[in-house]
C-alpha cells in the first residue's frame, strides 16, 4: 500500500562541503511533504483507530502501539485538505513530541531523502496560506516541491481550533 511517489533522483549527490539533512518523505493528497528523520519513531501501516469524544476534527482518535496510547492526527484535515476517500487506508508516521507519541496519518510514506542544507528555501509566497503555519520551508526537487512540515506546529492546538 506504500506509494513510492517520489520524484526521479530526488536525492542529490552530496558535495564535498555541504551539510546534509535527512527527511522522511510522505505524500498527502498528491503533495510531497517531509519531516526530519530524527523526529520519527516508527512508520506503521493502516491501524485501528478509536475515536476520541469531543476532540477537534483533525484528531482521528487514538491507537495502541506496543502498550502505549498514541494520539492519531489526520494531517489531511489539519492542512485543510479534503478527507481521505474511505477506500484509501492511511499510513502512520509516529513522532515523539515532548515525551508523548503522536501518529501523523498520511496517504503514503516514501523513502528517506538526504538533501543539501544549502538547497533549503523559506516558504515561497505562492505556498497555500493554510500550510504556511505548518511549514518550516521547502526544497525544490526535480518536478516537485517538498514541503518541510513543522511537527510542533502541527501538534499545537489552541481553544479556537478545538471549538
Amino acid at each position: 500500500m506504500t506509494d513510492q511517489t517520489v520524484p526521479e533522483r530526488a536525492t542529490p549527490t552530496p558535495d564535498a562541503g555541504g551539510d546534509q539533512q535527512d527527511f522522511v518523505s510522505m505524500t498527502i493528497a498528491g503533495q510531497l511533504f517531509g519531516i526530519p528523520v530524527l523526529t520519527v519513531q516508527d512508520v506503521l501501516g493502516p491501524q485501528r483507530i478509536t475515536r476520541t469524544p469531543l476532540a477537534p476534527p483533525e484528531v482521528a482518535g487514538s491507537l495502541n502501539l506496543r502498550g502505549r496510547i498514541v494520539t492519531a492526527l489526520d494531517v489531511r484535515l489539519r492542512l485543510g485538505l479534503p478527507p481521505r476517500p474511505e477506500a484509501e487506508r492511511a499510513m502512520s508516521v509516529v513522532v515523539d513530541h515532548r515525551g508523548e507519541l503522536f501518529s501523523l496519518m498520511v496517504d503514503s510514506v516514501g523513502e528517506v531523502l538526504s538533501l543539501r542544507a544549502a538547497d533549503y528555501e523559506r516558504n515561497p509566497p505562492t505556498l497555500d496560506p493554510r500550510w504556511r503555519d505548518f511549514s518550516q520551508g521547502v526544497y525544490r526537487l526535480k518536478g516537485m516541491l517538498l514541503v518541510v512540515l513543522d511537527v510542533a506546529q502541527l501538534l499545537r492546538f489552541n481553544r479556537a481550533d478545538a471549538a
